[in-house]
């Protein structure tokens, strides 16, 4: 056996984190490219406006709609990590966010209805793929309750209107803040590099969801300066959204859409 053989049996050489390094989907972008992205997908949302922003009062509503359920029913206490799993899912719902920008892009121009009736090129691999996300999300939000139970045994959850003083009022609370952090980021990393481009992809591909979504892990691995940056922009801006009682959701949430399709082009499709 020369030296470029390798046995991955246990007990024997296995690969470095270099090796997962692929030089062919590297793109060389800056951390800051993100900015180029908001600054073309909010150059789509003026192409047509109206139809961005009826866009977004769709999923300001649906949103709304969750969130008063979460109260009806009495399951305000994973109202927290259900805003986070949002982002989770996010990737999904936008997908005729994607079609507006990729037909603007071809010279063409949409409607709402055909934003609303879009047909991936994957066909119905992409509702695989948005269920696989809202599994991912559930079980986000069962770990979260998960980690109170941890902290806090059975007490009953204090309610919104407490739960902050409940947290930062003792040594127990903290503790549960760092640990639930710790392990939401871990998630929201996972979903991230799977999710950001795993459905730009299907639509633009003829690709079954866990290809787009392996993909898409190591398009966000090999560029990540850029992949952080925006990262952190999302973050930011849905944060946003949530200071204003979701109704920045009207417009911040087409403005990620079509920000988003220009990242795909930017990294998975650097050709076009």
């Amino acid at each position: 056996m020369n030296e470029t053989d390798k046995s991955y049996w246990l007990l024997s050489e296995t690969s470095g984190i270099g090796e997962t390094r692929d030089p062919a989907l590297q793109r060389g972008l800056p951390a800051t490219a993100g900015l180029r992205w908001l600054a073309l997908g909010w150059r789509d949302f003026w192409r047509g406006p109206l139809t961005s922003i009826a866009y977004g009062v769709g999923v300001f509503l649906l949103s709304a709609a969750f969130v008063w359920t979460l109260f009806e029913f009495g399951r305000d206490y994973i109202l927290f990590p259900s805003l986070a799993g949002f982002l989770i899912v996010a990737p999904f719902l936008a997908i005729g966010l994607y079609a507006k920008s990729r037909a603007l892009g071809e010279g063409r121009t949409v409607g709402l209805v055909s934003m609303l009736r879009t047909r991936p090129k994957a066909g119905a691999q992409v509702f695989f793929a948005g269920l696989l996300l809202s599994m991912l999300m559930l079980l986000w939000t069962r770990a979260a309750v998960i980690v109170w139970a941890l902290f806090f045994g059975v007490t009953a959850f204090p309610g919104l209107d407490n739960v902050i003083g409940v947290l930062i009022g003792s040594p127990y609370g903290w503790t549960m803040i760092a640990v639930g952090t710790a392990i939401g980021g871990m998630f929201a990393a996972f979903a991230f590099s799977i999710g950001v481009f795993a459905v730009p992809m299907m639509l633009d591909r003829r690709v079954d969801a866990l290809t787009a979504m392996g993909t898409s892990m190591k398009l966000v691995w090999n560029n990540l300066p850029a992949m952080i940056g925006w990262g952190a922009m999302v973050i930011v801006l849905f944060a946003l959204c949530v200071a204003t009682g979701l109704l920045g959701m009207i417009v911040i949430f087409p403005l990620l859409g079509h920000a988003t399709w220009h990242a795909y082009l930017a990294v998975a499709r650097p050709e076009a």
